[in-house]
């Protein structure tokens, strides 16, 4: 395995990335037309921060990127060794390093440039030590809100679909729920009533009827079977599928992960790109 990879090796260098001020729209523009599922943040030259897919389906109601991004991101120099980047990622569980000189943004190295190089190294070793062990799996008539909910609640990326045989009939991501969620802009009315004078929406001791009239804007998801959305008929890999064979269709196709089956073709969990990080430290 070779040992001497560098950032700069594989790195990209043009780098897709958001400014403060700045909004979830551009964001989810930048996600959808350059297949990405986060960028940095930057402001006056200088990278403030890192906002993600996640970020946004976690905080719907907000619109602002400053108000949703992770502020002081990790950074890498570009001369640092791929192997370091990967070390990096693991152990602070992120997917994605802003590369800088200075203060000076000069490219991005992803969980996917590293999976790309795993995918040339030629590694024969068995995926079966890096099957992720948080596979959460759903039902193939659930909702989509409710598979949203759960997979927000498990904090997971992924979720295999079974149908009610426990076949596996597709796969649905975070990146799927992005797609498929609208962005709802409505105008809500509440009553008002009676309030006292520590009620939070009194003025002055004002006791006759509001009605307040706000605008609501939140990314939603639509009522929706989770069939109707999936994957269908997923690549899948088993447990003596090689790394490097792994990693190459990973990258080629643009997958953050494989479902594992056995023999019989049941679902026996995922394999994510960043388990894959792990043959290198």
């Amino acid at each position: 395995m070779k040992k001497d990879i560098k950032v700069r090796d594989i790195m990209v260098e043009d780098v897709a990335y958001v400014t403060v001020p700045g909004t979830r729209d551009e964001l989810m523009a930048i996600c959808r037309s350059r297949y990405i599922s986060g960028a940095p943040v930057v402001k006056d030259g200088r990278v403030v921060g890192i906002v993600t897919r996640q970020d946004l389906l976690k905080n719907p109601n907000e619109e602002q990127i400053a108000l949703l991004m992770t502020r002081n991101p990790i950074t890498i120099g570009p001369d640092a060794s791929m192997n370091e980047a990967a070390k990096l990622m693991l152990s602070n569980k992120i997917r994605r390093l802003p590369v800088v000189m200075g203060d000076k943004l000069v490219g991005i190295i992803s969980v996917a440039d590293i999976v790309r190089a795993i995918a040339d190294l030629d590694i024969t070793e068995p995926i079966s030590n890096y099957i992720g062990d948080d596979t959460v799996a759903v039902w193939d008539e659930t909702p989509l809100p409710v598979v949203g909910r759960i997979m927000e609640l498990a904090g997971v990326k992924a979720a295999p679909i079974l149908n009610t045989e426990l076949d596996l009939v597709g796969l649905i991501t975070d990146r799927d729920l992005i797609n498929a969620a609208v962005i709802e802009d409505r105008t809500m009315n509440s009553d008002l009533s009676l309030g006292s004078d520590e009620d939070k929406w009194s003025w002055e001791g004002m006791r006759d009827t509001m009605k307040l009239y706000y605008s609501i804007s939140k990314i939603s998801l639509p009522d929706r079977l989770v069939k109707e959305v999936m994957v269908k008929d997923p690549v899948t890999a088993t447990r003596n599928s090689q790394v490097s064979e792994c990693a190459r269709v990973m990258s080629e196709n643009k997958f953050d992960q494989l479902p594992v089956v056995s023999a019989r073709g049941k679902l026996v969990g995922l394999l994510f790109d960043r388990n894959l990080l792990k043959v290198l430290v």
